[in-house]
């Protein structure tokens, strides 16, 4: 990497690690239900939300009927969602007269928004009105993100807790995490996203006249709206032009602000965070991609006070950053390498085998590479999804990484609360193969790791290894699914396997060169985007409530400290050893033999 790609990613870490333990901290006030201001300024609202609810806070609850409420709040959330965007024609707010969104595209996008997901096989800008991005939409980028910070906290508690029936009241958690985490950092965060330029408004569309007509070509698409290929493979193209450009405009900060925060990564527009009217400068491209690390690093903070140890906290923390930089390094590094087959053109009078310049396609040249590369690191580590440039324009290796990090199960701080969660089942994996190995019953911060936990911890990481290959697998044998996809060989297997991770995963990202918004892969990706969302929080929760009821056991000469740097390779090589043993035979059919054709002599 240059020394200028170093320094923005040096300072960027540097700033994020400077916000942890003060938002940590807080986090764990708010949970713990100790006083701070913004707890006490708010407390009225609070109860009368309960009293509005029928909520009595003062009750909790075993893991079962937390698990229920949860389910049951996410299905009336994806009912509501569903019947706004099928009534979206009648209903206000609507300046640009858009019909109402399809069955399959609505319920795909339902699911896909309650489920912290946030795939778009649709273009905002020219399919959902304002009532619906704001009302829907940003409802569930606040409840979806709330959803899977209550999770990491039950599992805190099941670790803090000894002897216990009880692990929380789903109701007042996911009110204080609403109303006293999200809300208040996000309507920060949307005023100085204003103040950047980040378009804020209820204005219909502008129609602008261009200076020239502009001749233009574009993929042929047929009667559903797939692309339509040549005997080869290839895209037929066809000519058209335009005379006019059309500004979307609309209540994008106060949305965009959530859509980082919560890592959701749903975009206003279709561009997402590589427009201009959602990311127009430096400032507000860093603002955004701290927005996304946020609160997953933080919390490992507030697990570090809610266990009583802050050292399990920043061990956490620990592996978590070397995995992320390490994954950064390989994506800038290639980004910046480039194609060596551009460089073979001679476009360039320089000797050099690679491309001058590095990859620019598909970024935006106000960001460049070191700063694309950063983004789309931190944007599929966590379960975030927003872009400020096309995935499917990296070079092979670039995309690996992409692929790759969602496929660890994005807990390289992963999303709010899903990625600490989802790294704390591979600690007590990690800690169940340490104590094989030197025959001693294994235990994590003081309770005993038997079979109930293992088998639990099994079906959260192997949930979604199973999807993403079964869905990876159908789609490529059916011409439904290869029906969809604009590039052969091994990269449009590639944007095909990347669906389906990132489905899986509640990323919402794509190699955007695959048309999704078919009823096939509507009604795949949204089982997918359910099943890997509740299957393993019905998991985590089940291990929280074994942990609560388990008695604490004191630390001995034979307890494996989990605050070092031993735990934490032990830590990073769990996560390293499932991922690579899972996916790696998949991704030598798409990324990793499309880098070796690459490299290939012409």
């Amino acid at each position: 990497m240059t020394a200028a790609t170093s320094t923005l990613i040096g300072g960027f870490l540097l700033l994020l690690f400077v916000c942890v333990k003060p938002l940590g901290a807080y986090m764990a006030q708010v949970f713990d239900g100790r006083p701070s201001w913004p707890v006490r300024a708010a407390a009225p609202l609070e109860r009368w939300i309960y009293r509005l609810g029928g909520v009595d806070p003062a009750q909790e609850s075993g893991w079962k009927p937390y698990a229920a409420n949860l389910l049951l709040f996410n299905a009336l959330g994806a009912l509501a969602l569903y019947g706004l965007q099928r009534l979206q024609a009648w209903l206000p707010l609507n300046p640009q007269g858009f019909a109402n969104v399809s069955p399959d595209s609505s319920f795909n996008t339902a699911v896909s928004f309650i489920t912290n997901t946030n795939w778009q096989g649709y273009s905002g800008e020219s399919t959902m009105s304002y009532l619906t991005q704001m009302a829907g939409l940003a409802v569930q980028n606040f409840l979806s993100a709330a959803t899977g910070i209550v999770v990491v906290i039950a599992l805190a508690r099941g670790f803090a807790r000894h002897s216990a029936r009880v692990i929380g009241n789903f109701w007042v958690d996911v009110t204080r995490a609403t109303l006293y985490v999200l809300l208040p950092i996000s309507t920060v965060l949307a005023i100085v996203l204003a103040g950047q330029g980040v378009v804020q408004n209820f204005s219909p569309y502008q129609d602008v006249a261009t200076l020239e007509t502009l001749d233009y070509q574009q993929p042929k698409l047929d009667a559903a709206g797939n692309p339509v290929n040549d005997k080869s493979g290839s895209p037929v193209m066809e000519n058209a032009s335009t005379h006019k450009q059309t500004l979307p405009l609309g209540p994008i900060a106060s949305q965009e602000a959530i859509k980082e925060l919560g890592t959701n990564g749903g975009g206003f527009l279709n561009a997402n965070s590589a427009h201009p009217y959602e990311n127009p400068t430096a400032l507000s491209n860093c603002l955004e991609m701290l927005a996304i690390l946020l609160i997953p690093a933080a919390l490992t903070y507030t697990f570090g006070r809610m266990v009583g140890d802050t050292r399990q906290g920043w061990a956490i923390f620990a592996a978590m950053a070397v995995l992320l930089v390490a994954e950064l390094s390989i994506a800038a590094w290639n980004e910046q390498l480039g194609n060596p087959r551009v460089a073979a053109l001679g476009v360039d009078q320089s000797a050099s085998a690679t491309q001058p310049g590095g990859n620019m396609e598909g970024k935006e040249a106000r960001f460049g590479i070191a700063a694309s590369a950063l983004f789309a690191t931190i944007t599929t580590a966590t379960s975030c999804g927003a872009v400020n440039s096309m995935h499917d324009s990296f070079t092979p290796l670039g995309g690996f990484v992409t692929l790759f990090n969602m496929q660890l199960g994005e807990v390289v701080f992963g999303g709010v609360g899903t990625g600490l969660y989802s790294m704390l089942i591979f600690a007590i994996v990690g800690v169940f193969i340490a104590g094989l190995m030197i025959g001693r019953t294994p235990e994590y911060l003081g309770k005993k790791i038997e079979a109930f936990e293992m088998k639990m911890s099994s079906i959260a990481i192997l949930v979604m290894p199973f999807i993403v290959l079964l869905g990876a697998a159908v789609a490529v044998s059916l011409p439904a699914g290869r029906a969809g996809v604009a590039n052969p060989q091994a990269h449009g297997f590639a944007e095909i396997l990347y669906a389906f991770t990132s489905a899986s995963n509640n990323n919402g990202s794509a190699f955007a060169g695959i048309s999704a918004n078919t009823p096939f892969y509507n009604s795949a990706l949204a089982l997918c985007m359910w099943l890997g969302r509740y299957w393993p929080i019905a998991a985590v929760l089940a291990v929280a409530g074994s942990l609560a009821a388990k008695k604490r056991i004191p630390v001995s000469d034979g307890t494996m400290p989990t605050h070092g740097a031993t735990f934490v390779i032990l830590l990073i090589g769990t996560v390293l050893l499932v991922g690579a043993l899972t996916f790696v035979p998949a991704l030598a059919l798409g990324p990793i033999v499309e880098h070796v054709m690459m490299w290939a002599t012409p």
